[in-house]
């Protein structure tokens, strides 16, 4: 069992654990409570407030998650009282002195990380606001100053904000946790950039992932488990078509919980790998549930309550429900679940998954809506021609700015801009709360400084990222690939480096390919039955069987008709994505 008391104002959990002491102060508050312009902010704070630890014999560490900022120690109980005190103190009076030199151990730190085959998903989900800013660098370092820095403490590094927990029995003599007063922070309401679900996306080419947004409850972490065991069976076991199959179950401290699969594939196995994950979440869906799964994982469950230190390992997590206002989980909850109970997460997760499949494949065969990549509408205003083909175009106007390609729009209201990235040689990036986004290069498009100076006074200043001077071969330089512009002539005097404004259309996959193929040999088979027997009628002597047989010709035609039409439609669909 555990015990809640209370430390100058901050709640504290106690539970005993053998061994040397633990201790985490968790502030509510991370990367999702920020904005795109401001993004690594509560990053830069817990490196600030950890400046002055130096290494020691205890362990000592900082994390910034999408809703928690953890400070967590482990050492004695003087190493524990002191590290909190000193904590605390930090936050109280900030070294700016090292404002600059934590921001660029930040972007060392960053741009060393390993990404994530799924590092996408959410701004696929959520867009560049609330939790989908898990998915960007923190830009936001580049323009946050010493007041930023101090305002965000004094609203979120509060001691209303704030739980502590202890493996003790006890608080340490002499401890203290002198911090400001503030208020308890909701959670942030969850965005969604998806029209419909469920939804996929194509990008890369290692994985298909899977994420659903459920109910937290005891039934979804069960078959959070059910689900990874019978993609481990069916991918891995019997079809030998991947190596890694993981599931993996995330509360987001809303009352909702992020269900996470993944099953790896070679470039030849990517269609098994798909249609194998497909039938599994279809299986799912349908209630073809083992039950000896759904044992199987009750029993492991249950042992994370069965151990002699169960509350004491999960004082972190309880200490974030209680930040949350969310319940902690319970064996009784878990004991209750039955297989009808999995079942019915299992329809949830299926009608809210977004699935990533690899690129050139496709899921909306399999009932799965494609996630926008386009914006629905343009802006009206100053038509700019890029140099590299005449049927592009960059439109800078009142209300915001668009990308016309021949594939399709993007568009970035001024009003939902998340951030504009600024470059000193004029190359701009807006970011829409959508995560659209519309990459602006002076040097890709008909020059005119004064459409750059209107768009720049039409950004509210706030969402502005100024970046730093890019090298001159970064600065990209046309490279046309379509029709000139008629009276326009391409610079030469611009460095190398061609951009990319726009996600690339889907290609027809090779299922669909196959599909056309089938459908097309049919039709003609058809077509060719249907015209020799309508001239074979026709030339006969106009018998009395001849009704009949006229009879027989028309369905033939019917049936042709009938073939021909999935056939219009996919090669409609092909002829979209790969253009003529």
């Amino acid at each position: 069992m555990y015990r809640q008391t209370e430390v100058d104002g901050v709640p504290t959990l106690l539970s005993p654990m053998p061994g040397p002491m633990a201790a985490g102060l968790i502030f509510r508050v991370g990367r999702a409570d920020e904005t795109l312009a401001r993004t690594g902010i509560t990053h830069l704070i817990e490196h600030l407030a950890l400046h002055g630890h130096a290494p020691t014999d205890y362990h000592f560490n900082g994390t910034t998650g999408a809703v928690n900022t953890h400070f967590l120690i482990q050492g004695s109980e003087s190493e524990v009282v002191g590290f909190l005190h000193a904590v605390c103190a930090a936050l109280a009076d900030l070294p700016m002195s090292r404002l600059e030199t934590e921001k660029a151990i930040l972007r060392t730190e960053e741009s060393s990380a390993s990404r994530s085959v799924n590092e996408s998903m959410p701004v696929w989900r959520y867009g560049a606001a609330g939790h989908g800013l898990l998915s960007y660098p923190e830009w936001g370092l580049h323009r946050i100053g010493p007041q930023d820095v101090l305002d965000w403490t004094r609203t979120w590094f509060t001691r209303e904000n704030a739980v502590l927990w202890m493996t003790s029995d006890h608080v340490p003599a002499g401890l203290r946790l002198t911090l400001p007063e503030g208020r308890r922070m909701p959670v942030p309401a969850a965005t969604s950039a998806l029209p419909a679900t469920p939804a996929f996306y194509a990008e890369g080419s290692k994985a298909v992932v899977m994420e659903a947004t459920v109910r937290h409850r005891g039934a979804a972490t069960i078959y959070s488990g059910v689900l990874e065991r019978e993609l481990f069976r069916s991918l891995r076991q019997e079809g030998g078509f991947s190596y890694t199959t993981t599931g993996s179950y995330s509360r987001r401290g809303d009352g909702y919980a992020t269900i996470t699969a993944l099953a790896d594939a070679l470039p030849d196995k990517q269609d098994a790998v798909l249609g194998g994950f497909l039938d599994v979440l279809a299986k799912l869906r349908l209630g073809v549930i083992d039950p000896a799964d759904v044992e199987a994982v009750r029993g492991k469950r249950l042992e994370t309550f069965n151990h002699p230190d169960a509350d004491a390992h999960a004082l972190p997590s309880y200490a974030a429900n209680l930040l949350t206002g969310q319940p902690n989980g319970t064996a009784s909850e878990i004991h209750a679940v039955t297989t009808q109970d999995v079942h019915e997460v299992a329809v949830e997760a299926a009608s809210a998954a977004l699935l990533q499949v690899p690129a050139r494949r496709s899921a909306d065969w399999a009932g799965f809506a494609p996630a926008p990549m386009w914006s629905g509408g343009t802006v009206t205003g100053q038509r700019l021609p890029s140099w590299e083909d005449s049927q592009t175009a960059l439109i800078i106007g009142d209300q915001g700015v668009s990308l016309d390609t021949p594939n399709g729009t993007v568009t970035v209201l001024y009003n939902e801009c998340a951030a504009m990235l600024s470059r000193p040689d004029g190359g701009r990036r807006l970011v829409g709360l959508d995560g659209m986004s519309v990459n602006l290069e002076p040097t890709l498009f008909y020059p005119d400084v004064r459409a750059w100076a209107y768009l720049d006074s039409r950004v509210p200043p706030q969402v502005v990222v100024p970046l730093p001077a890019r090298a001159a071969q970064d600065v990209p330089r046309p490279e046309p690939q379509g029709t000139p512009v008629p009276g326009v002539t391409s610079p030469t005097a611009y460095p190398t480096g061609p951009a990319s404004p726009a996600r690339p259309p889907e290609k027809t996959s090779v299922l669909e390919k196959i599909t056309l193929v089938i459908l097309a040999v049919v039709t003609a088979v058809l077509v060719c039955a249907g015209g020799l027997s309508t001239l074979g009628v026709a030339s006969g002597d106009g018998g009395p069987t001849d009704a009949g047989v006229w009879f027989v010709v028309g369905a033939v035609w019917c049936l042709a008709a009938i073939v021909a039409l999935p056939l219009i439609v996919l090669a409609r669909r092909a002829f979209r994505r790969n253009g003529p």
